[in-house]
Formats: structure tokens, sequence, C-alpha cells
């Protein structure tokens, strides 16, 4: 005789999806402590690519025959294969040197075409060798429509559904975001979208030392490159006006904070996430005590997690008995960039502008280089506008470290449609 199924009345139907990254887009929300919940991604970035395939198919910049081009250090590659796989366009993928075999072969066999650059100890090289590579590719080619995430505002679209999640899943009241800055599609995506509806909202955002974002620059660690936090180029979708704390941290630190996500809360993710956790984690035991008396009540605090772990299980969940004791770790507070300083360093952003190095640069003569008007996806305050078409890739000089890889033969139009 059959066993009925017992009925939960608790849980939430379950969904049939109709693609894997209607499944994939949505994260679990993981409460770390009675303030603070994490929102845990498999691949984060799956937000902003499907937001921005479907915002140029129904715009019609995008059609069928064209292929989507852009460098990535990783989870935006995976993403946009995803998005690209789901809407019947070909991808290709100019990759960093720190994309591994796992998700390269992920790539090929979701149909992308791949560049990948050669090994290099040195983020700017790969970013410069990455977007010399896409100049290349759309040379003559109108058919080949470059995604530009580190600067086309249409990456911001995606995250205005996560703000929705966000607004369901959390209670009311003020509530502080934690995440790695990278692109600024996330954080600043979901930020401008929640205070739009009237929340208010509170943005920490998250820097490697190195990075040209928010100014430490001046600054090298060593010990690694920590993919999608920073940045040695300037990224006109980072909208430096909506952050109001930074946390510069180095690579120890951030391999601290992963390794306890880990080990408290078997929360398995990425080095980002870890960094941002390692902030909040401060953010909500003291950081808002030492502010000052006047400093607005927290609420709750939700923890960007963009990613797995598993591109790192070498580099750090390997080394876990190396890790630093999060709970010895204190930032070093400072009221201006001269003062920044490592391992770990936070400041009152305040919604200042970006540094004169963070500031993109446009190339009138290149249509590629420039931007949808910020209103085409994120329809904000106006007042807190910042006109993205000011803004773009730099052009890497003609010195001898920005050489080219050698030469290949046009990968964009092999295969069929992706």
């Amino acid at each position: 005789m059959p066993v009925p199924v017992p009925h939960c009345p608790e849980q939430a139907p379950a969904v049939v999806h109709e693609h894997i990254t209607d499944a994939l887009k949505d994260p679990a929300f993981v409460r770390l402590t009675p303030t603070t919940v994490l929102a845990r991604f498999e691949t984060m970035k799956v937000y902003a690519a499907l937001g921005a395939v479907r915002t140029l198919l129904e715009s019609g910049r995008i059609g069928p025959g064209h292929t989507v081009v852009d460098s990535s250090s990783g989870i935006y590659a995976l993403a946009l294969a995803l998005a690209c796989h789901r809407y019947g366009i070909r991808c290709h993928i100019v990759a960093s040197t720190t994309v591994d075999a796992t998700l390269r072969a992920q790539l090929d066999v979701l149909g992308a075409t791949v560049d990948q650059m050669p090994p290099s100890h040195s983020l700017r090289l790969d970013q410069e060798r990455r977007v010399r590579r896409v100049r290349a590719l759309l040379a003559g080619r109108p058919d080949v429509h470059w995604m530009r995430q580190y600067h086309d505002r249409v990456h911001h679209a995606g995250y205005r559904e996560f703000a929705g999640l966000v607004a369901a899943a959390l209670p009311p009241g003020p509530l502080t975001v934690v995440g790695a800055v990278g692109t600024g599609a996330s954080t600043g995506g979901l930020t401008a979208a929640l205070r739009e509806s009237g929340r208010r909202v509170r943005l920490v955002g998250v820097q490697p030392f190195g990075s040209v974002t928010f100014g430490s620059e001046g600054f090298s660690d060593p010990e690694a490159i920590i993919a999608g936090i920073g940045s040695s180029i300037p990224f006109g979708n980072v909208r430096h006006e909506l952050y109001d704390t930074l946390h510069w941290l180095d690579f120890r630190h951030a391999m601290a904070g992963t390794v306890e996500l880990l080990r408290r809360h078997a929360v398995f993710a990425g080095l980002s996430t870890g960094a941002a956790y390692l902030a909040a984690r401060w953010e909500a035991a003291g950081g808002r005590r030492d502010r000052g008396p006047d400093a607005p009540a927290p609420g709750t605090y939700l923890v960007l997690g963009a990613d797995t772990g598993h591109r790192y299980t070498e580099r750090v969940f390997a080394r876990h008995t190396e890790a630093l004791d999060p709970a010895a770790l204190r930032p070093r507070r400072i009221t201006g960039l001269g003062e920044l300083r490592p391992p770990w360093t936070v400041m009152e952003w305040a919604g200042r502008a970006a540094p004169p190095g963070a500031v993109a640069r446009t190339d009138p003569a290149d249509p590629a280089t420039r931007t949808q008007p910020a209103d085409h996806v994120a329809r904000t305050d106006p007042a807190d506008r910042v006109d993205p078409a000011t803004r773009t890739e730099p052009a890497c000089t003609d010195r001898p470290a920005c050489t080219d890889p050698p030469a290949r033969t046009d990968p964009v139009t092999s295969g069929g449609p992706r």
C-alpha cells in the first residue's frame, strides 16, 4: 500500500524551473547571528548577466546571430555563458589567468568560446591584456556586442529583482549591506533599488589593497590576486556616492574570514564573501560604537556571498591551519586616504566622489566605449545619478607590459548559436 508523502505546511511549494538560471539566481538567506544574514549565491552575477542580456534583447541592441563578448575573472564568465545558453546567443569570453580548469570546462561545454590570458603575477597586466583582446575582437565586427560589465549600467537591472527578495525576506527597518565592490553592479544596483523603495540602507564596501576603485593602488598584496573584489583600472559602473563605509583588507584577512565562515557556520564560500563577512562581523560587534553615539541604529546586516569556495580550495581551504583568528583582528580607522595602510583599514566614505585615479575616461571615436544612460535600466533618484556616458575602459598604452597575447584565429564566429 502506498505511503503518503507528509505535508509540510511551513514550507513554500516547490517550483519547477524552466531553465537552470532561474534556480541559480536566487540566493539562500542564512542567519549567521541574530542581526546578521548571509545572502549565499552559487553565482551571484547570474542576476547581472540575465538582466543585461534580456534588456539588450528587448531593446533590439542584440538579436539572433549576434555574439556577445566580455572580459571576466571567473564568476561573470559563467553567468554570461548561462544567460546566452538560455536566450540562444553566441558567447565569447576573454578570460583572466585566474579562471581555473573546472570553470574553463564548464564554459567549453556550454558552448562559449574562450580566450584565456597567460599566467601573470600582476592584476593590472592581466586586465589590460583582456581589454586589448576585446578591442581587437570588436574591430570591424557589427555583429559582436561588448557587454562591458565594468561600465554599462545595463548590468544593474537584474539586481532590482534581488532587492525585492531582500525586502520580502528581511524584517523592515534599517539595513546595512556589506559586500565586495568589484564592478559595482551588485552592491550599487541592490542599494539603489532598496533606497528608491524608501528603505534606509547603509552600504559598506570591501576592497583589496592595490585597487584603484577607492584609492589603494599605491599598495600591493604579494600573496595573491583576489579576483572580483577590486580593479587595477577604473570601472564606470561603480557609483562611489552610494557608499557609506569602506574596508580595505589584504589576502590574509580575507582568508581568515573565509575559513571562519566555513568553520563556524558551515558555509563554503569564496574570498570576497569571507572578506565581507569579516567586515560585517566587526561592524556588528563594535564598529557602530566606534563611530560615536550619534551613529544610527544598524538594524539588520546583510552580507553578500557572491559565489562558492571551489575556486579557492588549494589557495585557501587547504591552508586552513594558517588562517588568522578573526577574534584577534581589528581594522585601523582613518579619516582620509593619505592614512591608508595594510593589512586592514576602515574609513567613513560618506558618499564621496571617486578618487582621481578611479574616474574612467571616454574615447569619443570608439562607440564601444559609450555607456547607456543610467535611466536606461536603473530608475533611481535623478539627484543620485552619475552620467555613465563619461566613463569607459581606458586604452592600454603601448608599453611592453601591455603586449597582446599571441595572435589567434578568430574564435568569435566558430560554432553554432550559443
